[in-house]
């Protein structure tokens, strides 16, 4: 099998085709622009792959729900450019394949469910961290949808009390991607977060906002397995610090081993590395396909 797959972010655009073993063969990756520009360079890319189905996860927040007269559509994005374009109907009009169609986060989900980290369970949540802060949630077998689709980054959080900083979210101020996102980091701070050292106090607030919204999320969705992604979580250093931090949120309340006793193996990096997101849309397009 030949599937398409495109990992639609904010920044950047990366497409790849791939088979059914979640091997991708080819990709190529370009900056996301206009609508117009963009997915002119998606169809070119894919003009000439052959493929038999296309699998989009996508930067959001989008219309999942296929009787919407706006099913396909980019909705509330400050993406300039973006709110309400037609993303998937423009691709349809050009390629004859059955599509898969999710948000990015999802899709890194179902690919770590597929091929990952979360391989062999039947729920599990994704988070990525970076640029922004999105929640994939794979649940009982399936991506959840509900009434739009999760958006765990913009949960609200208790404040660290040594942390004045006002938050970078324009919706919501001091939401959880107000206070832990990349550029959250660097505003706070005044660089980079991949310039600050590893003993840096910015990893223990970054920890105390990401823990928080874990244990919300081990409460409220019992997931299997829970999965830390995104540019900000390649600093290693932050992982044990957050898994303290759920256990201390949690403080003994859920009877689970997996957090008593071995939290190292329940909250993990993505077994698919940077490739989660293009795996998971890869993971769509082959379920469109065998759906179809």
């Amino acid at each position: 099998m030949r599937i398409g797959a495109i990992e639609a972010g904010g920044t950047k655009f990366v497409c790849g085709v791939g088979n059914e073993e979640g091997i991708i063969e080819d990709r190529v990756s370009f900056p996301t622009e206009k609508p117009e520009i963009t997915l002119a360079n998606v169809i070119n890319y894919f003009r000439d792959k052959q493929v038999e189905a296309i699998g989009i996860g996508s930067f959001g927040p989008i219309d999942l729900d296929r009787s919407s007269a706006t099913y396909g559509h980019v909705t509330t994005t400050p993406k300039p450019g973006w709110t309400g374009y037609p993303f998937l109907g423009t691709l349809k009009e050009a390629f004859d394949v059955p599509f898969g169609w999710d948000t990015d986060v999802n899709a890194a989900a179902f690919g770590e469910a597929t091929w990952g980290a979360a391989r062999g369970l039947d729920s599990c949540v994704y988070y990525t961290i970076g640029t922004g802060v999105g929640v994939g949630v794979y649940a009982e077998g399936k991506m959840v949808h509900g009434l739009v689709h999760p958006e765990g980054g913009h949960i609200l959080t208790r404040r660290h009390p040594e942390d004045e900083y006002a938050g970078t979210c324009p919706y919501h101020g001091d939401c959880l991607e107000g206070m832990a996102a990349g550029p959250s980091l660097e505003k706070r701070w005044g660089i980079k977060g991949s310039e600050l050292g590893v003993d840096h106090p910015a990893w223990k607030i970054e920890a105390f906002y990401i823990g928080q919204a874990v244990a919300g999320t081990i409460l409220l969705l019992s997931p299997k397995k829970v999965i830390l992604g995104g540019g900000v979580m390649h600093q290693e250093q932050l992982f044990p610090l957050i898994r303290e931090e759920v256990k201390r949120n949690l403080n003994g309340y859920v009877s689970a081993a997996a957090i008593l006793e071995d939290i190292d193996s329940y909250i993990v990096p993505p077994g698919l590395g940077d490739n989660a997101g293009l795996c998971g849309s890869l993971a769509l397009g082959l379920d469109a396909l065998r759906n179809k």
